[in-house]
Formats: structure tokens, sequence, C-alpha cells
């Protein structure tokens, strides 16, 4: 008998360090890599696994209302967070993680001294925006080119894509000459030593606030667990990925 109940217990504590739990989390398509990054400290911390979706904001947010089981979403902007709340989808109230940063980048030799002024310059065939209609950083790209007089002579250039993940395809496969893109994006250990890149005077675009929110859409244990993560984003770990990746922080941290 004793060898059966050690056999038991066994058996019972491997399908208890076997099993694991899973949240999943959407997140705006510029947080790509740094997302992975803090995802995988927090399941070292945790062992709760996290799969992460990531697209356009406003895409990610239409998923949502839709019925998509994401337990999280890493906005890259505050209205989409503040509009599930309002609309009551979500757990938490919209917390901003982090604000993003807008470069102008190339990897066809184009030179960049000149900014965003660059674009207006006929030497400048195609220029990649995200879909200012559903990513944050294509209303900020829109917003630098007004500033700087330049959108009408580069709207007849513009190739609009689906997400920032989408424009970086169109600059490394020198589909465009140019592209708006998030600095997060450029600094990561893939993109870092492709092409150049200059910031864009942040005067030109609003200010990125990028919030979060836990979601109704998940298992109430997976609406602990994404509890669990969104305080982890406050975490002092996942505050230097933030700042590794190009990001200003809240003062609060």
């Amino acid at each position: 008998m004793g060898i059966v109940l050690k056999l038991l217990f066994a058996s019972m504590l491997l399908i208890s360090t076997s099993w694991s739990q899973t949240i999943t989390v959407a997140a705006a398509a510029n947080l790509k890599y740094a997302v992975a990054d803090i995802a995988k400290e927090f399941t070292k911390s945790t062992n709760i696994k996290v799969k992460i979706i990531t697209g356009a904001s406003g895409k990610l947010t239409q998923q949502i209302m839709s019925g998509a089981p994401f337990d999280a979403l890493l906005s890259a902007d505050v209205e989409y967070p503040a509009k599930l709340a309002k609309t009551g989808y979500t757990t938490t109230p919209a917390q901003i993680y982090a604000y993003g940063t807008l470069v102008l980048w190339s990897d066809t030799g184009v030179n960049l001294s000149k900014g965003v002024a660059i674009v207006a310059d006929p030497s400048v065939k195609k220029i990649a925006v995200a879909n200012p209609k559903t990513a944050p950083y294509g209303i900020e790209a829109m917003n630098a080119m007004n500033y700087y007089k330049v959108a009408q002579k580069a709207q007849p250039k513009l190739v609009i894509a689906e997400s920032i993940s989408q424009v970086g395809a169109y600059v490394t496969t020198k589909a465009v000459d140019v592209g708006f893109m998030a600095k997060s994006i450029v600094l990561s250990p893939e993109m870092k030593n492709v092409g150049k890149w200059v910031e864009i005077d942040p005067k030109s675009y609003s200010t990125i606030d990028q919030a979060m929110v836990g979601l109704k859409n998940g298992s109430p244990e997976n609406q602990i667990a994404a509890k669990k993560f969104l305080r982890f984003m406050s975490s002092p770990t996942a505050v230097a990925i933030l700042k590794a990746n190009g990001y200003g922080l809240p003062k609060q941290r």
C-alpha cells in the first residue's frame, strides 16, 4: 500500500507541476519586442504563461468588442482602453504604462537629416504610415506631417499599413523609401542594424500615451492572473525593459 500511495502522490505532483495557467494579452504592435521580454520575466516570477497577440490598437479593440477571449489590452493610446471601460468590457481602469516615441526610418539610403520635411522631396516616392483609423502611431504620423506642412505633397505617396509591424515589413523589404515607426521597434535587437532613423520632434505630434486595461472576456481565473500581469507592468523589471526599448515612463514610476 505504501508503494501505491507513493506512486499516486508522484502522479498528482507531476500533474500539478506540469500544468500552468496561460493568459492572452492583446498588445499594440509597437510593443512586439518589449512585451515579449516582459512576458518572459513575468512567467519566471509567477509561472503564468502569456500568449501575446499584436496588432493595431483599434483592430484589437474591435476584436475585443466582438468577443475575442483576450485577458488584457496594452494599447498604443488611452482612447481605446477608455472606450472599452465605458462600454463595460474591462476589469480595471485605464492606466498609462508608457509614452511612445515616433521616428522616421529608411533602409534605402534616403537622407534623413531634413527630418519629416524629406517626405516632400521628389526622391521619396513611397511613405509607409500605419492606418490612422486604427493605429495611434499612424494618427501622430499624420499630425507630424501636418505640423511640417508637407502632408499635401506626401498624400499621393502614402502606403497605408495595417499596423506598425506592417510599416516595418515595408521598410525592411525596401517596398517604401521611408516609414513612420515606433522607436521601440528600431531599437529592437532584430532591427537595430537595419537602415537609419531619426527621432521626430515631439512638439510636432500629440503625446503618445499608452494605456492598459484588464478585460472581462476571459475566465474569472484569467482575470485575476491578468491583473497580476498589469501590476507587473509597473515593476522595476518591466520598467527597465520599457526604458531600454525607448519608451518614456510615467513620473510616478
